[in-house]
């Protein structure tokens, strides 16, 4: 802006004109002029002099000594009229980012252009406009916001088309390649016009392709500026109605205000470009405003595209006023729940799955956190049964892997509704399956007095089928080490058979070819040997015969010669 000043400054000096130029105060005044309340005893010849508008108001008034007209229509009012004036009588003023516009406008109204007369005016503001204004950011969104009180003039002599269009590219320019940090500093220029002005702005970026998370960028920083009190802070700790004190006329104005941002919401299906916090603060907005139905869903739908980032806290200050002493609106969570879930089953299709085998892990997040929203909202009192069971059962049953923080969520439940009886209790429970429980949920439940008492038979019978497969287990485990065991002996014993049969069978050889030598020298005994001694012994250790301790029962199909039985000893 320092350059800007400094062209501006330039500009007045070249206005400047010497006291001479100036119509001496001496003289009275011919004509009144009537700018609204305001009125400017003024000299005819002065202002005809420029203007060629009033120039033609005193020649078609048919009245020479005409003395009084009225500009009360003049683009800028008053304030705007009285630098006019001076620029007629040659008097010094400056021209700014901020009265460029106005001047321009009051100009062109009263016909102040250079073929009326030299160095007028008119060109002396569009040049403003065009070498100051236009050449950044700040310049042409300062004009843009002031041409929100010169309509539809500003429109029609096209200085609101050529700041919008300056200012989309500068911005795309800064998105794309930033010139100062953060990075995102551009998009609190365009925060300050209004709706209107602003719409024209996204619609321009758009046009240049600008991407999705550059607008949205643009409309979250408008949202926040626009919406200060409503966009502030979600909690419901003690927060006092932001318009409890406003006019129905207020009201309005942000109604409209909130359905005209998300009407700018890119069209982005592939991305997500809205943190989540961000729209579960503007779906809060609009609920409390009582929007149209198509905003708070577009809204909605948003929201459930990335459900597993949202947090309890944003879940429960969807359902509870600013004040947080009631319980206002379920709708809207279980609307964007469903849609999650619907989201999930389409992706498992997609991707030719099964949804009920393998869900996903944000599957599992956003039941955990439906789960802990359920408990947070368990103590409302005008939280019906229908109510707690129709969130609660919005998700599958395998998207919880344990019931314990929906558990949680229903003692809670019947801790602050004691007067349920017996089969409303049964019906809050229907959503958990006891079965899934932990060890330690189910012996708090099976010792829970407020549960019915079903449940609690279902958990203790579960407890026994627990208690019993936990004893059968470590038996099964003995029998198969067992069963090894005897297998690895089997086969020890059925070597050592094989190794003893291998003996029996080279002793019985052995044996053959001593009875053949004798049986050829009878007369002739022959000394007991070491050998033959310890085949004797081994033969004693045969256990193929029914314990017997003599070899020669064995039948291997050779007949042999039946000795007479000899005593032997060992020397």
């Amino acid at each position: 802006m320092a350059t800007q000043v400094k062209n501006t400054n330039m500009l007045s000096l070249e206005m400047n004109r010497t006291g001479q130029g100036i119509f001496p105060n001496h003289i009275p005044s011919d004509m009144l002029v009537q700018v609204g309340e305001a009125k400017f005893p003024l000299h005819k010849l002065m202002l005809v002099a420029k203007s060629n508008h009033i120039r033609n108001l005193v020649v078609e008034s048919g009245v020479p000594d005409l003395g009084r007209i009225d500009l009360s229509d003049i683009p800028g009012g008053a304030e705007i009229f009285e630098k006019v004036a001076r620029f007629c009588y040659g008097v010094n003023f400056e021209i700014t980012v901020n009265n460029v516009a106005a001047l321009h406008c009051a100009a062109e109204y009263l016909q102040m252009t250079d073929d009326y007369c030299d160095g007028n005016l008119t060109s002396r503001t569009y040049g403003f406009l065009a070498e100051v204004t236009l050449k950044s950011l700040s310049g042409a969104i300062i004009v843009l916001k002031s041409c929100e009180d010169l309509l539809p003039v500003a429109e029609q002599l096209n200085i609101v088309n050529q700041c919008v269009e300056v200012a989309s590219a500068k911005a795309c320019d800064e998105a794309n390649f930033p010139s100062r940090s953060p990075p995102n500093w551009w998009t609190e220029e365009p925060s300050i016009l209004h709706v209107t002005f602003f719409q024209k702005f996204i619609d321009s970026m758009k046009s240049r392709s600008a991407k999705a998370f550059t607008i949205a960028d643009a409309i979250t920083t408008y949202a926040k500026r626009s919406l200060p009190d409503l966009m502030r802070n979600h909690s419901i700790n003690g927060i006092k109605s932001p318009v409890s004190n406003h006019s129905s006329t207020s009201i309005i104005n942000q109604r409209e205000l909130v359905e005209s941002i998300v009407a700018l919401f890119p069209i982005e299906n592939q991305q997500v470009v809205f943190s989540i916090s961000f729209l579960c603060c503007l779906l809060r907005t609009a609920i409390f405003l009582e929007t149209n139905d198509n905003c708070k869903k577009q809204i909605e739908k948003r929201i459930s595209v990335i459900l597993d980032q949202v947090t309890v806290d944003d879940l429960v200050a969807l359902s509870y006023t600013f004040d947080g002493e009631r319980l206002c609106d379920m709708e809207s969570v279980r609307r964007i729940v469903t849609g999650f879930v619907e989201k999930e089953k389409s992706v498992k299709v997609f991707n030719c799955g099964e949804f009920k085998t393998i869900p996903s892990p944000a599957i599992f997040r956003v039941a955990k956190t439906v789960d802990a929203y359920l408990a947070a909202i368990a103590r409302t009192a005008e939280l019906s049964v229908s109510k707690f069971n129709g969130i609660a059962n919005l998700m599958p049953k395998n998207a919880r892997q344990v019931d314990d923080d929906l558990y949680r969520a229903i003692d809670r439940y019947l801790q602050a509704h004691p007067n349920l009886d017996e089969i409303e209790r049964e019906k809050v429970c229907s959503s958990m399956d006891p079965l899934k429980l932990s060890i330690e949920g189910r012996v708090h439940s099976s010792q829970n007095k407020r549960l019915p008492l079903q449940i609690v038979l279902h958990t203790l019978y579960y407890d026994q089928l627990e208690i019993r497969s936990g004893q059968s287990t470590p038996i099964a485990q003995s029998m198969r080490l067992q069963v090894q065991s005897d297998v690895l002996l089997a086969k020890e014993n059925e070597k050592l058979r094989s190794e003893l049969f291998k003996m029996k069978m080279y002793i019985s050889d052995m044996q053959k070819n001593q009875v053949g030598a004798t049986s050829s020298k009878p007369k002739k005994m022959k000394k007991p040997t070491l050998f033959s001694s310890v085949s004797k012994t081994l033969g004693k250790l045969n256990p193929f015969r029914n314990g017997s301790k003599d070899t020669s029962n064995i039948d291997d199909g050779i007949h042999h010669t039946q000795l007479r039985k000899r005593r032997f000893s060992i020397s």
